[in-house]
């Protein structure tokens, strides 16, 4: 690919990349100075995009497959073994720098751009199935961030050939002059991530157009900057290469939306009637036509069957109402499901619901199906609806202000959650109950989990609210902590009583009579509960989590 030129004599030390030999510079279009600019913005634009990819990929895969710990470690460390892998690999290349520099980018736009919608499609279309597929998208994302890693990590002694190609410098000032193009283009690109292609762009969008950039940023430096250094056919075969995939990666984009609708029916079913990107979380409505039951999916998880809905929340709910409940506070529950349990008992005179998404509490307001289902709660006066961190609107309410607290989130071993499931924050709850307050949990399957679920009981009872424990069975489908790709596991529910003495766990005599629970059953669900029990198992803290 690169122009032939006589050989060089025994001994003699290494080419720069180009035919002319190690002393002379490249055969620029523009002065050195400005081709050594243009050499910088692109390592500028290059690093951009390469965390993009890598942020996406850590994004993605904490969304389909949960525990973000868990992803961002496995994405980040194959990505930086395999940037050492790429940087080795390189070196073979260095007489090639232009061409090699050049064919690489091509590759990683479409192997970075095209990642995310891969994952997607591999997660849609084959993430229930049994076998080797139901491991498919956790392969697939250790294979992109392999693949990715390769790639970015091979730019670096090509780009360095390229530096020193257009205007020689000691090795110290150029390698300082390249990593700081790289790591200032990593800051703008991990910047860009969340506050500009996610929330505006969306997943897939951002990484295609992130790989559309990465592509022509590319193709531009090296056949316009270095094309004197590239034989007419190799010239030709890069542009044919790059035409190639920016039209993929363009087609791609432009087809984005069409794609995400055929992958959300694949993943929900042909019935989603409301899919929403929300600032915090994706959230899909399905159901709720000729006969559905209603259901609601939170990034990917089912957080409301309606079908067996209530026996969830009359579970949550009514234990804890046995007792004082004028001043009730709601954590989660934008839905409004437990809220409209709350109001079905007397001498209720306030409910707070606090949800880190308003737009949800919006949708439930608002949508038909949604509101029907928790029967227009969100007009009821005595409801007030708050939004943003938990932790602090706790610390900024007075003690005693509740009588009772239901803790409708998530179950701890989303990684998301794991703070509103430490000691430190039941300690802000145990502050804000009243002397006689009761504090109910929802702490995850009991028999699929129970260590999860033990350790939860345990930090209450470091806390100071020792808690007594009951389940719930659920139908066929998952609960509100499964995935829409395993909906026939059977799951159940776990709740945790607590309060500052242990308390009764009981349905208030004076009370609704709720259709789905009983005392008699609530005393056995306490048993089969306690049957599960882990003993010694540690609390956890924000700094030290245990689930």
């Amino acid at each position: 690919m690169i122009e032939p030129h006589a050989p060089a004599p025994p001994g003699t030390p290494p080419s720069w990349g180009g035919p002319c030999g190690p002393e002379a510079p490249a055969r620029l279009p523009v002065r050195p100075a400005v081709g050594r600019f243009l050499v910088l913005a692109g390592v500028f634009v290059c690093a951009a995009c390469g965390l993009v990819y890598e942020l996406e990929l850590v994004a993605l895969a904490s969304y389909l497959m949960g525990d973000s710990v868990t992803q961002a470690s496995v994405v980040l460390s194959v990505m930086v073994f395999a940037m050492g892998i790429g940087s080795l690999a390189a070196k073979r290349l260095r007489g090639l720098a232009a061409a090699g520099f050049g064919a690489l980018e091509a590759g990683l736009a479409l192997v970075g751009g095209s990642s995310a919608m891969v994952l997607y499609a591999v997660f849609a279309w084959t993430g229930g199935w049994g076998g080797l597929w139901a491991d498919g998208p956790r392969i697939l994302l250790v294979v992109f961030s392999l693949v990715i890693g390769v790639l970015i990590g091979a730019e670096v002694p090509l780009l360095m050939e390229l530096v020193q190609r257009v205007r020689r410098q000691d090795p110290g000032g150029a390698v300082a002059d390249l990593f700081a193009a790289d790591y200032v283009g990593a800051l703008v690109g991990g910047l860009a991530f969340p506050f500009v292609l996610l929330p505006f762009l969306g997943q897939l969008t951002g990484a295609l157009l992130t790989g559309t950039v990465n592509a022509a940023v590319g193709a531009a430096l090296v056949l316009g900057l270095f094309r004197r250094d590239l034989t007419r056919r190799a010239r030709r075969l890069l542009l044919a290469v790059n035409v190639v995939v920016l039209a993929l990666l363009v087609t791609a984009t432009v087809l984005a939306d069409g794609f995400e609708r055929a992958a959300r029916h694949a993943m929900y079913g042909q019935d989603v009637r409301v899919a929403v990107q929300t600032d915090v979380q994706e959230v899909v409505l399905t159901g709720d036509t000729d006969g559905r039951p209603l259901d609601l999916f939170l990034d990917g998880r089912l957080r409301v069957r309606g079908s067996d809905e209530r026996r969830y929340h009359e579970a949550l709910v009514h234990p804890a109402m046995n007792g004082p409940h004028a001043r009730v506070l709601v954590l989660g529950g934008g839905d409004g499901l437990a809220a409209r349990e709350v109001l079905r008992h007397r001498g209720v005179r306030r409910v707070d619901v606090v949800d880190p998404d308003p737009q949800l509490a919006r949708l439930a307001r608002v949508d038909p199906g949604l509101s029907a289902l928790n029967e227009h709660v969100y007009g009821d006066a005595r409801v007030h609806v708050g939004t943003g961190d938990v932790f602090r609107r706790l610390r900024s309410t007075p003690s005693t202000t509740y009588d009772v607290v239901i803790s409708d989130l998530p179950d701890p071993a989303a990684t998301a959650s794991t703070k509103l499931y430490a000691q430190e924050f039941y300690r802000l709850l145990r502050r804000v109950l009243a002397p006689a307050g009761r504090l109910v949990v929802h702490a995850g399957p009991v028999s699929a989990q129970p260590r999860a679920f033990w350790t939860v009981d345990a930090t209450l009872r470091a806390a100071g609210l020792p808690a007594v424990a009951y389940r719930v069975g659920a139908g066929p489908a998952q609960g509100p902590d499964g995935t829409a790709a395993a909906l026939r596991a059977p799951r159940g529910w776990g709740f945790l009583l607590a309060a500052r003495t242990p308390p009764a766990l009981r349905l208030d005599p004076a009370g609704p009579r709720p259709r789905t629970l009983t005392p008699q059953t609530l005393a056995r669900d306490a048993r089969a509960a306690d049957r599960t029990r882990i003993p010694g198992l540690p609390a956890s803290t924000l700094v030290h989590p245990r689930y």
